[in-house]
């Protein structure tokens, strides 16, 4: 491999040392949230009635707040959600708080960041995208803890096998031009760290890098954010502000999960790229850019030849040249290569002695279909590193969690009731998003049933 495109970026360091409360009076929300975060953070407190926020955060010290913004069902207007923001800010002015509702316009995102939010996101969330902002805040506010404890914090483009290499020689000869670029390939393949890693093997390498996934960005938040807007375009526009475009300027800008916005989206997006220019919301004046633009989607490139979902004159200008990323399950000694990796790099992150993996352990990740890809590799190895006692890794130390495994097989191999029953719920809680309603009815039981099996499995 060349070196070269051995890349680095901040690791989630200190996540597991987080503790986060949760306010929202739909118990599907936090039923949902705490089992996201639950094995992610050092702990998930979740209280359906915000009179409770005072008292929670008196008790003790939570590193971030997830706040709904709205408490009554008959009024969807955010003011609820500003004034418990205000009195939190108040309380404990360093902690980030992210806003969550599910009728969100650009004038209510707008208004909570003045107010103090760290960031602001639409009901239903995206799993992964609310962990990536999490992970961001609790990094950004560690920082200095994170440089005091001197800890590696890098994770690498590791791969030796032939359709690795195959990527990296397509790096190595695009990289260095200014040809836009269309990254390809499964979630978990490590799309974001090729994006990084041609920016920084390019003549642009030391102007900006601005990355948005702009598949979570709501129809109203689209333009305001890639955009930018004057003083005055819209309610509580109280200064100018910069789009991504032009944040971008000089640099590249990464638009990950590009195959989900919209045709409208897309049109305008069209538009900007044709004309090298953009046009701040409140504003006739037009701003050039100077852009490198890398774009990302999970979806295949037949998926994106479709006109009903995807403009074809759209992907001309975002596909120059398109790298696809294998999944991990066609890179044979990668996983080996891998695995050697994340240990070493989890036995220091946790300062424990360097870990020999048995054949036996390389053989049990080897049959892993790993559909998760290099992120769920990391995390199963990460739990193992955790959880190991003894120098040496065999089969029995690494336990996938319910989400990672096949899950008919586990099923059919296991005869203990209890452990059944656990994972069949998990399994259909999480296929539901944490929607225990639909989970219920799915698993053939009561809401109030359902709820007392996931009390019981501390679930």
């Amino acid at each position: 491999m060349d070196s070269n495109f051995i890349i680095c970026y901040y690791c989630t360091m200190l996540l597991h040392n987080a503790s986060i409360l949760v306010i929202d009076d739909d118990e599907d929300v936090l039923v949902a949230l705490r089992l996201l975060l639950k094995s992610k953070v050092k702990e998930v407190v979740v209280n359906k009635n915000p009179n409770t926020i005072q008292s929670l955060m008196q008790a003790q010290v939570f590193d971030l707040v997830i706040l709904d913004m709205n408490f009554n069902g008959l009024v969807n207007t955010g003011n609820e959600g500003i004034f418990w923001l205000n009195k939190i800010k108040k309380h404990s002015p360093n902690v980030d708080v992210i806003l969550i509702t599910a009728y969100g316009d650009i004038d209510l995102a707008i208004r909570s960041l003045k107010q103090g939010a760290s960031d602001f996101m639409v009901k239903p969330w995206k799993n992964e995208k609310i962990l990536e902002t999490i992970r961001e805040l609790v990094e950004n506010k560690k920082q200095p803890q994170r440089q005091k404890l001197n800890l590696e914090s890098e994770i690498k483009i590791i791969g030796e096998s032939e359709p690795m290499q195959d990527v990296f020689v397509k790096l190595k000869k695009v990289a260095p031009t200014d040809a836009n670029m269309l990254i390809l390939g499964e979630n978990g393949t490590g799309k974001d760290l090729i994006a990084r890693a041609i920016h920084d093997n390019s003549l642009r390498k030391n102007m900006p890098f601005v990355k948005v996934d702009v598949g979570a960005l709501t129809e109203t938040l689209f333009e305001s954010e890639l955009f930018g807007y004057k003083k005055g375009a819209f309610t509580d526009a109280r200064e100018d502000r910069k789009g991504r475009f032009e944040a971008a300027n000089g640099g590249t800008l990464f638009l990950d999960e590009i195959g989900n916005i919209s045709l409208r989206q897309q049109a305008r997006l069209l538009t900007v790229l044709q004309n090298r220019q953009v046009t701040p919301l409140g504003s006739n004046q037009p701003i050039a850019i100077d852009i490198r633009l890398i774009c990302a989607t999970n979806l295949s490139i037949h998926n994106l030849a479709d006109e009903e979902k995807f403009r074809k004159d759209l992907i001309y200008r975002i596909n120059t040249v398109d790298i696809t990323i294998p999944p991990l399950r066609d890179r044979g000694t990668d996983i080996t290569l891998l695995a050697r990796y994340f240990v070493d790099f989890y036995a220091k992150k946790y300062g424990k002695m360097s870990f020999a993996l048995e054949p036996d352990f390389i053989q049990k990740l080897k049959r892993h279909p790993f559909s998760g890809n290099v992120r769920e590799l990391q995390y199963a190895l990460e739990r193992t590193v955790i959880m190991a006692e003894n120098q040496s890794l065999n089969a029995e130390d690494l336990i996938f969690s319910a989400i990672e495994r096949q899950q008919p097989t586990f099923i059919q191999n296991e005869t203990n009731l209890d452990v059944i029953e656990k994972n069949a719920i998990l399994s259909v809680v999480e296929k539901n998003k944490g929607n225990i309603s639909k989970s219920a009815k799915e698993l053939g039981i009561t809401r109030a049933a359902l709820y007392r099996r996931l009390n019981k499995y501390e679930l």
